[in-house]
């Protein structure tokens, strides 16, 4: 699997693999010394699983961004990976085109949320009896316009969809939400719709 992936990703002339990793905790350290911008990390791995790997290395790395490639598509997974701070979640049999184009978006600081995972999230979170509503305070920060883009980003919305519903351009919700994620000290938009739910706000019903 890692000799494929490998091969299709060195492909991209704009694409460098700075490592390979056998275990979840070799990955952790080879991730430590060579900081490479992505890392695919699989979910099971000997040693070290992968959302254990992922949350040890998003804490000891924060600049470095996970992309969670996996074969199953279970809510535990998703959730584990994304509670740990992955910035997004792919299954193995996405197309190469895909996988290439989430290795960039997510090099380029953006994340991964389909409106699929999005409502997956939402439903898991639903399951959750005590919303941290202390927590809501934070958003009175946050002026009216970053409300409204606080609300879309947590509905699973991309920035060009918010841009058309709020008909304004692209550039300024890209302004917007990086000062949602420095205000409400978040490291990406999949953060925000996880706080969101956390926090007992529901977008949907706006």
């Amino acid at each position: 699997m890692r000799a494929g992936l490998v091969e299709l990703l060195t492909a991209d002339p704009e694409i460098e693999i700075a490592g390979e990793a056998v275990t979840g905790r070799q990955a952790v350290e080879l991730a430590c010394r060579v900081c490479p911008d992505v890392v695919l990390m699989d979910v099971r791995m000997p040693d070290l699983d992968g959302i254990e790997a992922t949350r040890e290395l998003t804490r000891a790395a924060p600049d470095i961004r996970v992309l969670i490639l996996t074969t199953f598509e279970q809510d535990d997974y998703i959730f584990g990976a994304l509670r740990a701070g992955a910035s997004g979640f792919l299954l193995k049999r996405a197309r190469p085109e895909e996988l290439i184009a989430a290795v960039h978006t997510i090099a380029g600081g953006d994340s991964l949320l389909s409106p699929s995972i999005t409502r997956r999230v939402i439903d898991r979170m639903a399951q959750q009896p005590t919303p941290e509503l202390g927590n809501q305070s934070k958003l009175a920060g946050l002026t009216p316009r970053e409300r409204e883009v606080f609300d879309l980003t947590a509905r699973g919305l991309s920035n060009r969809e918010i841009a058309e519903v709020l008909t304004i351009e692209e550039s300024t919700i890209k302004t917007h939400v990086k000062r949602i994620l420095m205000k409400l000290d978040l490291r990406d938009r999949i953060q925000i719709v996880i706080f969101a739910y956390e926090i007992g706000v529901n977008p949907l019903t706006r």
